[in-house]
């Protein structure tokens, strides 16, 4: 799955990159196998999938089903938004799900956005930040991609407290968990030829200066996440 994120993370980072070492990534002797593990994964299935997607479905209806997972991803935003203490954006994001719910038809309209309300970011990773959790090691989870201990973890709990693992039938959970996942991959099919070089390297330095931007309030494009998140960040 985290191709889709993988690539995202690099286009964070086209110039400035964080400093590189041991201590932060000691783990990469371990990191690196299950890097070349997912960009295999990419490589066969979920690129030629996303392809497909992306050829067959109007780029209309791609939008719609854009904005209705970022409609889902905005309940996580707003509940973390709370535990943060950030009363303006969990209120925003609780706006947004009310109008494109209603007006907006599920999410698949963003109607919020046309009435000025915001999205504001927030995972559960910067939830733990807020709380005092350190960052610990940076580490690559098969399928899932980059990721530190901190985030991780939170992915996690974004994860399991999503709107899809609330419905009851299972086939319909993982039917919208494969559709945001190919989704999200097609949304970033121009930007394989932004990795050079090492791309280990590359993504890793891309997604810890995403990461920093983030807790830091920093502003970072990464539109990505509309989807958000596309499953990794969002859900």
């Amino acid at each position: 799955m985290r191709a889709r994120v993988v690539l995202a993370f690099a286009l964070v980072l086209s110039c400035a990159q964080v400093a590189q070492g041991s201590d932060m990534d000691p783990l990469e002797p371990i990191n690196r196998p299950i890097f070349a593990f997912n960009d295999m994964l990419d490589t066969f299935v979920l690129r030629p999938a996303a392809k497909g997607y992306d050829y067959a479905v109007p780029q209309t209806v791609q939008q719609g089903i854009g904005n209705f997972f970022g409609n889902m991803a905005d309940v996580n935003r707003s509940v973390n938004a709370l535990l943060q203490g950030k009363w303006d954006g969990a209120g925003a994001s609780a706006g947004r799900v009310l109008v494109n719910s209603t007006l907006g038809m599920f999410g698949f309209f963003d109607v919020a956005t046309e009435l000025g309300i915001e999205r504001h970011r927030a995972d559960f990773g910067e939830t733990l930040a807020a709380w005092g959790v350190p960052q610990g090691p940076y580490l690559v989870v098969p399928l899932f991609g980059p990721r530190t201990v901190r985030s991780g973890t939170g992915t996690l709990v974004d994860t399991f407290a999503s709107v899809p693992f609330y419905i009851e039938d299972s086939s319909v959970t993982w039917s919208l968990f494969s559709l945001g996942i190919v989704h999200g991959r097609a949304r970033l099919l121009e930007s394989d030829q932004l990795l050079s070089g090492d791309r280990y390297i590359f993504i890793r330095d891309a997604y810890l200066q995403q990461r920093a931007a983030r807790l830091s309030g920093g502003t970072v494009e990464d539109e990505f996440s509309d989807f958000e998140d596309d499953w990794s960040e969002d859900f």
